[in-house]
This record gives structure tokens, C-alpha cells and sequence, in this order.
């Protein structure tokens, strides 16, 4: 990470995980299109539990970027005892999070999904998947966090591998228990749950296989582990705002939700269709978002400006030409992807306009998404933290409120790609303060060593 060529390790880096990612987006969006088959009303109703899995996953995702951001930095700054020690408590913070959720999802998902108690058969498919999805979410939890520690050490293989292993078991599983092939029994929606933490656990057992080999560059010790007060502070130090730049998602899609279910459930159903459309687009450029971080985190480490600033560089360059043709698609075909949902004669109508209408938010989100990595990968989550609040509580859910109100439905998606340029506009002049504090002096720092 600190000698090769920046262009071409970014992509030697980022392409396992690109793949592996849309393996993700390509189980996300089958697992949808299954349930769709069974009626509108399933997919609602999976599209309501959305925000609820989200927020476990935001849990998993933001900590083990904390995890992976200080491990790249202890690697890059030659402290090999202090990279395995993070490497450890990761599991432990991974396990501490998996009993609040575990417990709080097997427990009460009527609770959580109360204000849609209107409609019966939605609310019953939705308390069924989230019990499922959420009382075994640990599986997600340990997956993720041994991939995000395997991902510090420049390894993008075996991570992709991790992913690769649960996508595919969802995708086969899928069909035989939501419709009973096979042998097994029709399971519905519950079906597409079990096949869904099944992947889980196929991810979690194979990443604990690559974890604790003798091979890696990282050790993690568990016998005699005892958690230090001041690695998780340096790990939620990044880790933190990366959650709350995660949760937010949750907070902002469980809005909209109920501002679209003022119209009809059909829009929510729109909604939760075009994430998982998009997740096609988005996902290569969150694996490229993690081939870089450990670029960027490594050469931080190693006060090597020059390569710093060309994997933020080329990463935007990346991103921008991937978010183009996911604009293309999205105005040239959005007929096309709704058909693959058994769209009915009103979802196509309402969604074609979303679509259409989201995808102009898409150049916006690529430079965000780059720029965000380099504030998380320099120790300075905080900024990532401040451009998701901008973006999703402060601008889109209000904004979206006031649209809905004022012009209708129609205008609601307008929300999305005014929420995204002026996010950008906070994050520029986060950069220069960024730049300017700890970037910039790099240079005076290796000189000053030399």
C-alpha cells in the first residue's frame, strides 16, 4: 500500500470487493423480487422492515470501519501490537452489539412497527421478517466484522469471498423456502427471512475461518482479552460518526415511509424498490470506498501526502464514471427495472417518476462518498458524520415534508437530489478545513524526521 502504483492498487484493491458487493446488491434485489411474487403487501412489508435491519448493519458497518481505519493507521505506523489488540476488541464491541439487538428485535417488533398497525396483513408479514432478520442478527454482526478487519490489511479477497459465501446461499435458499421447493416447506416471507440469515451464518463461520489464521498480518488474541477504555475511544473515534452516518439511512427511509404511507402503500413499496435497484450502483462504489480507505488510512499512517491525495483522486475519478452509467440506466430503462417487481399498472406509473427523478443525485453522491472516505480514513469520522446529517435529517426529510405537502407525491423525490448537492457543498468545505489542519502539514512532518 505504500509503494505500488496509486491508480492501478486502488483498483487491484477495489474490484474483489466491487464484485462481492454486487453479489450483495444482486441477493438484495432477488430476495425482493421472490417476495413481490407472493403480493404487493409482502413486499411492503419487507420494504418497512428495511430501516430496522439497516440499523444493526449500520451498527456492524460504522464499527468495523473504525476498526479497519485504526488498524491500516497502526499498520502503516510499524505498531504491530497495537493493530492486534484493535483487531480483538473489535469481536468483543461485535458481540456486545449483537445481545441489545438480538434482544431488542426478537422482543418487540410489534412495538417497532406499530404506527402501520392499519393494515393487518402488512403488519403480520413485517413482525414475522423483522423477529427473524433482527432475533439472529448476530451472524451479521461477526460476518462483517471479521471482513472489515481482514480489509486493513490490503486483503480484499477473503473479504469478498465472506460476502460472496452468504450472497449466494440467499440466492439459491431463497425460492426453496419462501415457495416450498425441494422438499420444504412454503415458508412465505418467513422463507425469505431464514434464507437471509442463513447467508449470515455461512458469512460468519468462513470469516471466522480466515480471522483466525496464523497467516494474516494482524493476530487476534481472544484468551485473556481484556477491553481497554482507550482502543474502543480510538475506534469510535472514526467509528462512531460512521454509525451515526449509517443509522441515519434508517432514521431517514423509517421517515419517509410514513410520509409516502399518507398517499398510498404502494409509493413505500416504490421506495423500497428503487434502494435495492440502487444499490446496483451504489454498491461498486462502496467497495471502492473500501479498496481506498486502507490506501488512504496506510499512507496517512506513513505521512505520505502525495499518495493520499492521488487515491482521493482517482477515487472520485472511479466513482463518478460508475454513478454515470447507473444515471443512464436509471432514465433510459426505470419501465424495465419495475417490470422485474411484478410492478402493478400503479406502482409502474408512481415509480417510473421515482426513478427517474432519485437518479439525478447520483454525480452528487459519488464525490460525497469518496471525500467521505478520506475524512474516515484520517481519523476525522466527525466530517463524514456532519455531511450525513446534512444530507438525510436536516435537508431531506424536512424538505421531502414541505414537497409532499406543497405539489404531492410526485415532488417527494425532488427531496433526494436536493438533499445531495447541498451535503456536497458542506463537505468541500469540511475538505479545506480537513486539508489544511492534517493534510497539508504532512510534508513538514517527513521533513522535520528526516
Amino acid at each position: 500500500m505504500g509503494v505500488q502504483p496509486v491508480p492501478s492498487l486502488l483498483i487491484k484493491m477495489s474490484l474483489p470487493m466491487m464484485a462481492s458487493m454486487l453479489v450483495m446488491a444482486l441477493y438484495n434485489i432477488v430476495d425482493s423480487i421472490f417476495v413481490s411474487r407472493i403480493s404487493e403487501n409482502a413486499l411492503t412489508a419487507v420494504s418497512l422492515v428495511y430501516p430496522f435491519q439497516m440499523l444493526f448493519i449500520s451498527v456492524a458497518v460504522g464499527t468495523g470501519v473504525g476498526v479497519n481505519s485504526l488498524i491500516a493507521r497502526r499498520l502503516g505506523e510499524r505498531r504491530q501490537a497495537d493493530a492486534d489488540r484493535a483487531a480483538a476488541t473489535g469481536q468483543f464491541l461485535a458481540l456486545a452489539s449483537a445481545v441489545v439487538f438480538m434482544l431488542v428485535y426478537a422482543i418487540f417488533p410489534e412495538f417497532l412497527l406499530a404506527s402501520f398497525a392499519d393494515n393487518a396483513e402488512i403488519l403480520g408479514h413485517a413482525t414475522v421478517y423483522l423477529r427473524i432478520c433482527g432475533g439472529l442478527c448476530g451472524f451479521a454482526l461477526f460476518s462483517t466484522m471479521a471482513e472489515k478487519t481482514i480489509q486493513a490489511t490490503g486483503d480484499t479477497i477473503r473479504p469478498m469471498l465472506i460476502q460472496l459465501a452468504g450472497a449466494v446461499f440467499n440466492i439459491v435458499f431463497d425460492p426453496i423456502l419462501i415457495f416450498g421447493y425441494l422438499g420444504f416447506p412454503a415458508m412465505g416471507v418467513a422463507g425469505a427471512a431464514v434464507a437471509t440469515v442463513g447467508g449470515q451464518a455461512v458469512s460468519m463461520l468462513l470469516g471466522f475461518f480466515f480471522l483466525f489464521r496464523r497467516s494474516n498480518l494482524v493476530s487476534v488474541q481472544l484468551k485473556g482479552f481484556r477491553p481497554e477504555r482507550r482502543v474502543i475511544a480510538d475506534i469510535y473515534r472514526v467509528g462512531l460518526p460512521s454509525i451515526v452516518m449509517q443509522a441515519i439511512g434508517s432514521v431517514t427511509t423509517f421517515a419517509l415511509n410514513n410520509i409516502l404511507y399518507l398517499f398510498t402503500p404502494t409509493a413505500v413499496s416504490v421506495l423500497g424498490v428503487y434502494f435495492k435497484l440502487q444499490s446496483f450502483v451504489f454498491m461498486p462504489v462502496f467497495g471502492l470506498n473500501s479498496g481506498a480507505m486502507p490506501i488512504m488510512g496506510y499512507n496517512f499512517g506513513a505521512r505520505n501526502k502525495k499518495r493520499l491525495m492521488q487515491a482521493l483522486k482517482c477515487g472520485v475519478l472511479y466513482a463518478l464514471a460508475i454513478m454515470t452509467v447507473g444515471l443512464l440506466v436509471f432514465q433510459l430503462f426505470p419501465d424495465v427495472l419495475l417490470e422485474l417487481f411484478d410492478a402493478s399498472e400503479n406502482m409502474m406509473q408512481i415509480g417510473m417518476i421515482a426513478l427517474r427523478t432519485i437518479s439525478f443525485c447520483f454525480p452528487f453522491a459519488a464525490v460525497g462518498i469518496m471525500l467521505s472516505t478520506l475524512f474516515q480514513a484520517v481519523g476525522q469520522g466527525v466530517n463524514s458524520m456532519i455531511m450525513s446529517l446534512c444530507r438525510q435529517i436536516i435537508v431531506l426529510i424536512p424538505v421531502a415534508y414541505l414537497l409532499a405537502m406543497e405539489w404531492g407525491l410526485n415532488a417527494v423525490w425532488y427531496a433526494f437530489l436536493i438533499a445531495e448537492a447541498a451535503s456536497l457543498l458542506v463537505c468541500v468545505a469540511l475538505l479545506r478545513r480537513t486539508y489544511a489542519r492534517y493534510i497539508k502539514p504532512l510534508d513538514e512532518k517527513t521533513e522535520a524526521i528526516a
